[in-house]
C-alpha cells in the first residue's frame, strides 16, 4: 500500500517507528509535515519512506491517507488530499473528536477513527478503531494490521462507543500514570529513596498486571488471595478503598473524560 501520514508529532512519529520495523517492509510511507527534517532516520528501508513538507502534486495517489495533526488543523489540512486518493482509497484518523462524516465531508473517502493511547510508541498500546459503513474488509484489515504493530486493537460499533473507549483507554494511560505518581510520594514519604520508592512501585505494578493477565481468576479473587484477615494488606486496603471512595473516583473520573470526548465530538 502507499500510505500518506500527514503530521509528524509525538503520536505520528511514535506510529511510524512501529509500521516501519517490518522486514521486508510492505508499505510505501509518504509522511507530510511542514516542521519536519527531510533527513530523518526511517528506522525501516529507505526506499520505502519519503519525507515531505507539502503534499506532492496531483500525480501521486494515495491508498490510504492517515490524519495525525491536531484537531483543529484538519478542516484545514485533510482537504488537499481529497484529490490524492487513489482508487478504493480511504482516510483514517487519530485526531480526537474528528466524526466519520467529518472526515468523509473533507476528503470524499470512506473514513476509519482510531483512538491509540500512549503506549503504542513502544508496541504495547492500546488502539480502538470504529469505521463507516463503507469500509470494505479488505480496508479494515488493512488498518487493523497497521494497529496490531502498536498493540491491542479493539472494534467498537459506534462512535458513542469510541467516545466510552476513549474515556477507558485513550486517556487510561494518565489515570495510570497519576496513581503511580501518588504511590510513589507515599513510598517516599515511608522512608525510601526516589529512585527506590519508583523502582518497587513500578515493578509491583508491572509484576501485578503481568499476574492478572496470566491468571484464571478474577481481579476480586486475586486481590482476596494476597489479603489475609487482619493482616497488612487487609489494613492497606481499608484506608484505600474500605469507604467505597475509590470506586466512586474512577467511575467519576471516566464519566468526565467520556462528557468531554462527548463535547469535542
Amino acid at each position: 500500500m502507499k500510505i500518506a501520514l500527514v503530521g509528524y508529532g509525538k503520536m505520528g512519529a511514535a506510529l511510524l517507528k512501529c509500521w516501519t520495523k517490518s522486514e521486508p517492509p510492505t508499505h510505501h510511507f509518504t509522511v507530510i509535515d511542514p516542521a519536519i527534517s527531510l533527513d530523518q532516520p526511517s528506522g525501516g528501508s529507505a526506499d520505502m519512506l519519503t519525507f515531505l513538507h507539502a503534499p506532492p502534486g496531483e500525480a501521486a495517489r494515495f491508498d490510504l491517507v492517515i490524519a495525525a495533526v491536531k484537531p483543529q488543523a484538519v478542516d484545514d489540512v485533510l482537504p488537499q488530499y481529497g484529490a490524492l486518493m487513489a482508487e478504493g482509497g480511504f482516510v483514517a484518523s487519530i485526531a480526537a473528536g474528528v466524526s466519520l462524516r467529518r472526515l468523509k465531508a473533507l476528503t470524499g473517502a470512506p473514513a476509519v477513527r482510531i483512538m491509540p493511547n500512549l503506549p503504542t510508541a513502544i508496541g504495547a498500546g492500546v488502539s480502538g478503531l470504529c469505521a463507516d459503513a463503507e469500509i470494505h474488509p479488505p480496508q479494515k484489515a488493512a488498518i487493523e494490521a497497521l494497529m496490531a504493530s502498536t498493540g491491542a486493537t479493539l472494534w467498537v460499533e459506534t462512535e458513542d462507543q469510541l467516545d466510552r473507549l476513549t474515556a477507558v483507554s485513550g486517556s487510561g494511560p494518565g489515570y495510570v500514570l497519576e496513581i503511580a505518581r501518588a504511590y510513589v510520594a507515599a513510598a517516599t514519604n515511608l522512608g525510601f529513596s526516589e529512585a527506590d520508592a519508583f523502582a518497587l512501585v513500578m515493578d509491583t505494578l508491572a509484576g501485578t498486571v503481568q499476574l492478572a493477565k496470566s491468571s484464571p481468576l478474577s481481579l476480586t479473587e486475586l486481590r482476596d488471595s494476597v489479603t489475609s484477615r487482619g493482616g497488612t494488606t487487609a489494613a492497606g486496603l481499608e484506608a484505600l478503598n474500605g469507604d467505597g471512595e475509590l470506586d466512586r473516583r474512577l467511575a467519576s473520573t471516566l464519566n468526565a473524560a467520556h462528557a468531554r470526548a462527548v463535547e469535542l465530538s
